[in-house]
């Protein structure tokens, strides 16, 4: 399959090699001891975690949760998380309940259902 070009694909910006591709974040959400995430936590792009000197275990919210407030989403939509532990002690270990804190992608496959990928 051929690439679109001119009006049949979308170019950021002019096409400068150099241009920056800027996007929007909000701040870090935050996670301490074993919990359930929040889809805003989830969501946010980044979860900075403290779990101390012991294990923590970060559970993803249920897609019900994830449906209800991204309800704008459809087959194909995706959003990444990064799990970065910040404990300074390096003692404490986070597992993600889905897999081992990395980075991870979400991607709606369906009506009602989510598929995560660790893409890092």
């Amino acid at each position: 399959m051929a690439l679109p070009n001119g009006a049949g694909g979308y170019q950021v910006g002019d096409g400068n090699l150099n241009e920056l591709v800027i996007g929007y974040m909000g701040a870090p959400a935050t996670a301490t001891s074993t919990a359930t995430l929040t889809v805003a936590q989830a969501t946010a792009g980044i979860l900075l975690g403290s779990p101390g000197s012991s294990a923590a275990s970060y559970t993803l919210p249920t897609v019900a949760s994830l449906e209800a407030t991204v309800s704008s989403a459809k087959v194909g939509s995706t959003f990444d998380l990064s799990v970065i532990n910040v404990d300074g002690s390096g003692s404490g270990v986070i597992t993600l309940v889905a897999g081992t804190a990395q980075t991870f992608r979400a991607r709606k496959t369906g009506d009602g259902t989510w598929s995560l990928y660790r893409i890092a």
